[in-house]
């Protein structure tokens, strides 16, 4: 919403200054987007006479020309069109910069004629696009006046933007109700004529849409003559980025912005008949006033003569009964359009207008016959003639409404200390009727407030004229002395998760949840419940069973642009099922290419699982799954290679994770080049910490220096490492610090050494001693244990 603030002190005597006003707008609740103030920038420039304009004798298109400046008389050389004898024009002498070039302005020859400064178009002075001459005042400025001022640019211009719950700052007068209410000035009374007719209307109007438009109020003035409208309301639209067209029409933009109240006028020598407001019937089209034909549905509310439409209700009017420069004949109409309707039709044309704008947002009902007056009185003055009587057809819809506001509930609901007659100040300076009683103050609503609708309304506004920033801090009650937890242990894994995938160097990715057909049969889905049943593509047409295929399809677009050393990872749903239950939250990831740092073969190595497994590994650490019984067994799902992959679990009804290869087929199924690895990890299926409380336990460190010993056992070849391993760590579990793998030896050799199906694994056993050295005798007896405790969970025996 623009204005200039010359139009808003046609409403509001004040003597504020422009800073206080936009601190005022913004304690109203507008955002002021900009304030535009070209006195400053327009300073240089001056109104000029061109004494005589004569043709250059060098060049064909050029003219010389005698200016009479404020600074004297000085020759300038002129190319535009239009540079003649007689004309009052805009004059930049010589150091000027100009704004729309970027130039700075020296002395110059121009084919020989030397030319002392410029006289500027209005592209030169950013004013407008048109550079086809250079300005031509209309008006008798001396020479010297500013140019700001001649050309009407000495008023700044404000842009504030409205909320769409407040269609009564849609206008002028609107505005500068809330800046009286809120303290910076006294609202000027409205004074609206009440022009008589001198004849009976030729054209009578009636509704047929009660709902779409419910008041329609119209009148015809003769005699009129269109033409250009006077400078002052020139300037004014331009100011707030208005084309002026013509008289009449630029009246009904002024009324439009002055009051937020939206007029049409119709050429009346053009309507057939009599003027009626319908539902648009099947089929009918109308070219409307920006050009285009539009066609129309039933529902659509249209104004229409006996021929059929002249115009789209709310928001625009046909170019069949548009006025033009030979209209003497008018019927002005200021109508009500239901809010919603406006707003489907507008969506449904795609027509943006600002009558649209104002009449689904809510225009005051009660204003339309007062708009109809303010319009005639307008075309009265402007273009002469004689008026009619008024027709009016339907009524005032129905909006009465009160609600009573507590005397403290500003004060409990809003945090703001104001006294009762205070409020009743502020409610009745925004319009509202106020009477007082035992329970608090009734206010009735006006009519041009469709956004209030009970008592918690009222204390906004008594909040927002008082200010958002005078309303003082004040604690919110805390009924606990410690702050709970607020995030749910899942939340909690999901923020670690990321933070643990982004530190081992992977980029985290947001991925659509949705993949297609194909790909969700290769990874388990593609079921009829997981199907959707309005897909946004046909490649997004199913919910994703696991996040593994939307990360391998980006690392494919990666690739196909020149990045094949890749590691993304992404925390979120996967589905196996439309059931609640059947949704889980997952941290997935994947690599691809070479590993990052150096290698000590100095040729950087390419990714493995096992970078995925440490990856899924760090994870479940983090997330604080419990290692200590943590299992990983050889195999996983199908679309992972079958000898390169594995699976993270607590036993074989609760797997954490799996980790792996990808299988070939699935990427070439994707067209992804492999290898890739990745991992992925159900956060729902960590169990939670049995803990009580969330503090953390208290460090247990030892003075006394470890130990370890080595051992290598001889066991069957299917028996994996980490069943020894755990074996081992339960021999001890008070000395026992640490168990680690240190050497294989399998194979043909092996066999022949050890014997058929047989292979050595040697493990590294941490003692750590906790209260004082330990004896070889304590030593041999922990070794014993713990060969025997190896022997009995895997068969192994220790080797000779």
């Amino acid at each position: 919403m623009k204005f200039t603030l010359g139009w808003l002190k046609e409403h509001l005597e004040t003597d504020a200054p422009l800073e206080a006003i936009l601190d005022g707008l913004v304690g109203c609740g507008f955002e002021v987007e900009s304030v535009t103030d070209l006195r400053e920038a327009l300073a240089p420039f001056r109104v000029a006479y061109v004494r005589e304009a004569v043709q250059h004798p060098n060049a064909e298109r050029l003219r010389v020309c005698t200016v009479e400046t404020d600074a004297g008389v000085l020759q300038v050389v002129c190319g535009a069109p239009n540079a003649r004898t007689g004309l009052r024009g805009i004059f930049a002498p010589v150091g000027t910069h100009i704004p729309g070039t970027g130039l700075d302005l020296t002395k110059a020859s121009i084919r020989g004629v030397e030319s002392n400064g410029m006289l500027c178009s209005e592209r030169e002075l950013l004013i407008s696009d048109e550079h086809e001459g250079i300005i031509d005042l209309a008006e008798d400025f001396p020479v010297g006046t500013p140019a700001a001022t001649a050309l009407g640019l000495d008023d700044p211009v404000v842009d504030i933007s409205v909320t769409p719950n407040r269609p009564d700052a849609l206008g002028v007068y609107g505005i500068a109700r809330d800046l009286a209410a809120k303290g910076l000035g006294k609202l000027k009374p409205l004074a609206v004529p009440e022009i008589p007719g001198r004849f009976a209307s030729p054209i009578s109007v009636r509704t047929e849409d009660p709902e779409g438009c419910p008041l329609f109020v119209g009148r015809t003035i003769r005699g009129v003559k269109n033409g250009p409208s006077p400078a002052w309301l020139q300037r004014r639209l331009r100011a707030i980025g208005l084309r002026p067209i013509s008289a009449l029409v630029d009246i009904t933009n002024y009324i439009t912005y002055g009051y937020g109240r939206p007029l049409h006028v119709f050429d009346a020598d053009k309507v057939k008949g009599n003027i009626v407001a319908r539902s648009a019937r099947a089929g009918e089209e109308i070219l409307a006033l920006d050009g285009r034909t539009y066609r129309l549905e039933p529902g659509m509310v249209v104004i229409a003569d006996d021929a059929g439409p002249e115009g789209i209700g709310g928001i625009m009017g046909g170019e069949h009964s548009g006025c033009t420069d030979e209209t003497t004949t008018v019927f002005l109409e200021s109508a009500y359009f239901d809010a919603v309707r406006t707003a489907q039709t507008g969506r449904k044309l795609g027509i943006q207008s600002d009558a649209r704008y104002r009449f689904e947002r809510g225009a005051d009902p009660c204003f339309v016959q007062a708009g109809a007056e303010l319009g005639t009185a307008m075309i009265l003055e402007l273009c002469g003639g004689e008026a009619s009587e008024l027709v009016v057809a339907g009524k005032v819809p129905d909006h009465e409404r009160s609600y009573t506001l507590r005397k403290d509930r500003v004060r409990t609901l809003g945090g703001a200390d104001v006294t009762v007659p205070e409020q009743r100040r502020i409610l009745e300076a925004l319009g509202f009727g106020v009477t007082e009683t035992d329970e608090g103050l009734v206010c009735r609503v006006p009519s041009w407030r469709p956004d209030v609708h009970g008592e918690a309304d009222l204390v906004e506004e008594v909040c927002r004229i008082v200010g958002l920033d005078n309303i003082p801090p004040a604690p919110m009650d805390r009924p606990h002395p410690v702050a709970r937890l607020v995030l749910t242990p899942l939340q909690r894994r999901a923020a670690i998760a990321e933070r643990v995938l982004a530190a081992r160097g992977l980029n985290e990715a947001v991925t659509w949840s949705f993949v297609s057909k194909r790909q969700a049969e290769l990874f388990g889905g593609g079921t009829p419940e997981l199907e959707l049943a309005n897909p946004i593509s046909s490649e997004l047409s199913d919910m994703r069973p696991s996040i593994l295929p939307t990360l391998i399809a980006a690392v494919g677009r990666n690739m196909a642009r020149g990045f094949g050393d890749v590691g993304l990872f992404e925390v979120g749903p996967a589905y196996a099922g439309d059931a609640p239950a059947d949704e889980t939250l997952r941290a997935t990831g994947v690599r691809r290419g070479r590993k990052s740092g150096r290698h000590w073969s100095g040729q950087p190595a390419a990714v493995d699982l096992f970078d995925a497994k440490a990856d899924a590994l760090a994870l479940l650490e983090a997330a604080g799954a419990p290692m200590d019984s943590l299992q990983v067994v050889q195999g996983g799902p199908a679309w992972f290679h079958p000898g390169r992959c594995g699976t993270l679990q607590l036993g074989p009804k609760n797997q954490l994770g799996w980790f792996g290869e990808l299988h070939p087929r699935v990427l070439e199924a994707m067209d992804v080049k492999g290898p890739l690895v990745g991992f992925e990890v159900v956060l729902n299926a960590i169990p939670d910490r049995r803990a009580k409380g969330t503090a953390r336990p208290a460090l247990v460190q030892s003075d006394l220096m470890p130990l370890t010993r080595d051992f290598a056992f001889v066991l069957d070849r299917d028996v994996p490492a980490d069943k020894l391993v755990r074996a081992v760590k339960g021999a001890d579990k008070q000395f026992i610090a640490a168990v680690s793998v240190f050497d294989l030896f399998e194979g043909e050799a092996a066999e022949r050494a050890l014997g058929p199906g047989k292979k050595s694994i040697g493990i590294e056993v941490m003692l750590q001693p906790q209260t004082k050295t330990l004896t070889d005798e304590e030593i041999e007896a922990i070794s014993a244990r713990i060969v025997a405790q190896a022997t009995k969970a895997t068969g192994a025996s220790l080797r000779s």
